[in-house]
């Protein structure tokens, strides 16, 4: 195996975390980029120097709200910065994590990814994507957003997936000698689930009564209720349920 020299946006994150150890265990070169590591993807501080020698440029930094103007805003520039100093630095290509669904997305924080997309898609480098499921993780995050022992959380259907099997499969892709421009690569959880079957599992550990809603008033409840941010046919699905990866969480 040939080692190359990765420079992950967002290394510090959520997912961000995951690649750099996939990529460290596989023996791989890794500059992690993110503000705690002195890198700025949207003022650009240190972005040229953290890619000086860099091959391939991982994007899993993201927006830390669901507020879709300043996402957007933060994804579209983002995504020029790191055309622009990765084309300078001599870079081959980039990955990004995206989310299942985001073509179809009208509003909210997937609305924001999609244009994240168009806009890393329309730059001068290679740049492939990989679209992901909900990560399972993201149940804590609706009982965190919500105060008190009680909360409210919609009956949608997902295919929630390990942040792990996520960056596994991103990294597969980003040193893949080649990959298909169509359709988008997926991966997803191996089995349909309920969100709010999982929040339930999760907050009877945290001591919180979950109450099950039908989700109007959310971004695009409509087309998730109807399977729209489900993975595709051609979705490769991998990883714990959301239940078995929780027996094995703290």
């Amino acid at each position: 195996m040939s080692i190359t020299t990765f420079a992950v946006a967002g290394a510090t994150g959520r997912l961000g975390r995951h690649v750099v150890d996939v990529l460290t265990e596989r023996g791989h070169r890794v500059v992690p980029m993110s503000r705690a590591t002195g890198v700025d993807v949207i003022t650009g501080a240190g972005l040229a120097e953290a890619l000086t020698g860099a091959e391939v440029i991982i994007d899993v930094a993201s927006w830390p709200s669901s507020d879709e103007d300043a996402a957007t805003e933060f994804f579209r520039t983002s995504a020029r910065n790191l055309h622009e100093a990765g084309r300078k630095a001599g870079v081959a290509r980039i990955a990004v994590a995206s989310i299942i669904g985001a073509d179809k997305a009208t509003a909210g924080f997937v609305a924001a990814k999609k244009v994240h997309e168009e806009v890393l898609l329309s730059g001068p480098l290679p740049v492939r994507v990989l679209r992901a499921a909900q990560f399972h993780e993201f149940v804590g995050q609706l009982l965190d957003w919500q105060e008190g022992d009680v909360a409210y959380v919609p009956a949608l259907p997902t295919q929630l997936v390990a942040c792990r099997t996520v960056a596994e499969e991103l990294v597969d892709l980003a040193t893949a000698p080649a990959v298909p421009t169509t359709p988008i690569p997926e991966i997803a959880g191996p089995r349909k689930e309920s969100m709010s079957e999982a929040a339930q599992l999760l907050g009877a550990r945290r001591g919180v009564k979950v109450v099950e809603v039908d989700g109007s008033g959310m971004p695009d409840a409509e087309i998730a209720a109807a399977g729209g941010f489900l993975p595709g046919p051609h979705a490769k699905l991998a990883g714990p349920t959301f239940q078995e990866w929780l027996t094995t969480q703290p």
